[in-house]
């Protein structure tokens, strides 16, 4: 475990460029490695997660290449059972974009997972993948959680499954369907919540010729398609530059953040919007974002979270430096994260000196009430590491961030990126 020291700073000022998306670079290697020929994804995340998604796709037939700033990705039609267990470290996307995909190999595979299926559930999915003709089941792989799945093709036909579990089911199975005997229909039961992040990858899936119908409550994927393969680049994270974002805003200072282009689908992009009604100056170009904080009192905030869980750390962040009683709600998917964020965030944060309050579905915090210094434990969660961090940044004293290494399943960067814009942070170099 290693720890990160962190001070009061004022007046950050600088250029920084935001990492690459994780969730796009999952997708796009995903996509890549189920199609015919060789696909160049420049500009990946090289982080913890994505770096599971590579074992995956490797362990069942597809081969990586990696050069300078780009992955080669040369995919295969004929998947192959995983001579090993795939690892899938503490990747809930990987674990759940995969099973399906697993299912399409010639022959079983088993996926483990570090940390507690109970806690990054995934029965839902095995029961839609039961409903197309495919087994998979939860056991036990030595001391750690595996899914155990069969093999041998997805028929395809009906299911349904839930919407406000996670939408990482359904990306999963759309990625998997495409490939199925005959027609998918996958009805959700329920509304769907972070509902970008299927736009997302049915946009990833459009650039490699598979076409998918998503309406309303509906999702239709013809049988028997061809991935084809397609270069691309992975734009910046909006998640993973929220944090930055926020640093400027609490801190009263003015930054410019590059690599941010608007028009992706990226849901989390909300998070400009949410500081301007904060009372933060912005100014969104075409590449890169500039936040200019004019030395005013945030305002108070109500923000509803059910398409942005992702943001929900860094705006607990900003929410103690408002004048004023912010509200999250919309948030219940939090306790279900690497960590249970809501808890999680009260209890750092509260150490602290904030006000906040939970309940099953969010968060109240009070703000304005001074913050100071503490020992905070990041649960091993890559974002209430970097919420507390930015927290500690307006705080009196001495923070210190324990395990901050977990900032690499999501943006390496992030403490060397603080430091280039003028945070006092000692240690936390974890981008090597």
């Amino acid at each position: 475990m290693t720890d990160v020291i962190v001070h009061k700073s004022a007046h950050l000022s600088g250029v920084v460029c935001a990492p690459p998306s994780k969730s796009y670079t999952q997708r796009m290697v995903i996509a890549a490695s189920l199609a015919e020929g060789t696909s160049k994804i420049s500009n990946p995340l090289q982080a913890e997660d994505t770096k599971a998604t590579i074992r995956a796709v490797t362990a069942l037939g597809a081969k990586v290449k990696k050069a300078s700033g780009c992955w080669i990705i040369q995919g295969t039609t004929s998947l192959k059972g995983a001579k090993k267990p795939i690892d899938c470290g503490e990747s809930g996307a990987t674990l759940r974009f995969m099973v399906p995909v697993a299912a399409l190999a010639e022959g079983s595979s088993i996926l483990t997972f570090r940390g507690s299926i109970e806690r990054r559930p995934i029965e839902p999915l095995l029961g839609s993948l039961k409903d197309l003709g495919a087994e998979a089941h939860v056991g036990k792989f030595g001391n750690r959680d595996g899914v155990f799945v069969s093999g041998n093709g997805i028929v395809g036909g009906a299911t349904s499954i839930a919407g406000d579990v996670s939408s990482q089911f359904i990306s999963g199975l759309m990625f998997a369907s495409p490939l199925a005997k005959k027609d998918t229909e996958i009805t959700l039961t329920s509304p769907l919540e972070s509902a970008d992040y299927v736009k997302m990858t049915e946009a990833v899936l459009s650039r490699h010729a598979i076409v998918v119908g998503v309406k309303d409550n509906c999702i239709a994927v013809p049988a028997n398609q061809t991935y084809k393969a397609a270069d691309d680049r992975v734009p910046g994270d909006f998640s993973s530059a929220a944090f930055l974002l926020a640093a400027a805003a609490i801190t009263q200072s003015k930054i410019q953040v590059t690599n941010l282009d608007y028009q992706t689908v990226q849901g989390d992009k909300e998070i400009l919007r949410i500081l301007k009604e904060m009372g933060v100056n912005g100014k969104v170009c075409a590449d890169n974002v500039e936040i200019e904080d004019l030395g005013n009192l945030l305002k108070p905030i109500e923000v509803d979270a059910k398409h942005i869980p992702d943001l929900v750390p860094a705006i607990a962040a900003l929410a103690c430096y408002a004048k004023g009683t912010s509200r999250v709600f919309g948030a219940r998917r939090l306790r279900l994260k690497e960590s249970d964020r809501l808890e999680s965030l009260y209890s750092e944060l509260t150490k602290m000196g904030a006000k906040i309050r939970i309940n099953d579905d969010g968060l109240t915090v009070q703000g304005g009430n001074r913050l100071h210094g503490a020992v905070i434990d990041s649960h091993n969660d890559h974002r209430i590491a970097m919420a507390c961090t930015v927290a500690a940044l307006g705080a009196e004293g001495e923070t210190v961030i324990q395990n901050a290494e977990c900032t690499r399943k999501s943006y390496p960067q992030f403490f060397t990126h603080l430091k280039q814009i003028g945070a006092d942070v000692v240690g936390g170099k974890f981008d090597r």
